[in-house]
This record gives structure tokens, C-alpha cells and sequence, in this order.
């Protein structure tokens, strides 16, 4: 007689346990997704003459400029400045993303897209 409840092969557990245990996760991520999208980080660049905040959408929402930092003979430095606050602000959701992710998966990993 094959046993009940398990897996072919004598896996143990509940096809149906397991079932629900995914859905519930899956719930969770989905959950944790949009609150992830409601947030905004910000980052600054140049000791704060330059600040972008970017949404969970990893959108930018806002810039903002000092304007000591407004020099149209070095718009090259600006530029950068931009860039490093922008690419900060991202690598800060990104941060905020997995670590919201870890806390449903436990760590897992295991190909999740985000």
C-alpha cells in the first residue's frame, strides 16, 4: 500500500501543507512588493549639494541642488555629482528590496526575481 500524505519516493510531508505554505508566501511577497514601491530613499552627493530621492520603483522623484554647486564653467562636476547621488539612492532600495525579501524567503534565494 502506497503511503499518504508524502511524496512518491518516501519524501515526507503534505502536498497540500506545502501548497498552502507557498501561497502564503507568495501573499507576503506580493504584499512586501507594493509596500516596497510606496517607499522613497534619498542620497546625497558632494557633502549634500547634490540629493536625489528615488521610489521603490526605483524611479527618481526629486533632485535637488545647492547652489554653490550650479557652476556653468564645471557643469562636468555637477554631472558626476548627479550621478553618484543617483546611483547611491539606487543601490539603497535595492538594499531595502532584499532585505524585505530575506525576511519572507528566511534567506532562500533560489532564483526569486528581485
Amino acid at each position: 500500500m502506497a503511503k499518504r500524505g508524502g511524496f512518491p519516493g518516501g519524501m515526507p510531508g503534505n502536498m497540500g501543507n506545502l501548497m498552502k505554505q507557498a501561497q502564503k508566501m507568495q501573499k507576503q511577497m506580493e504584499d512586501a512588493t507594493k509596500e516596497l514601491e510606496e517607499k522613497e530613499v534619498t542620497a546625497t552627493a558632494g557633502g549634500g549639494a547634490v540629493e536625489v530621492t528615488i521610489s521603490g520603483k526605483k524611479e527618481v522623484t526629486k533632485v535637488k541642488l545647492s547652489e554653490e554647486v550650479v557652476d556653468p564653467d564645471d557643469i562636468e562636476m555637477l554631472e558626476d555629482l548627479i550621478m553618484a547621488a543617483t546611483n547611491e539612492a539606487l543601490r539603497k532600495i535595492e538594499e531595502t528590496s532584499q532585505q524585505a525579501m530575506a525576511k519572507i524567503t528566511g534567506g532562500l534565494g533560489g532564483g526569486f526575481p528581485f
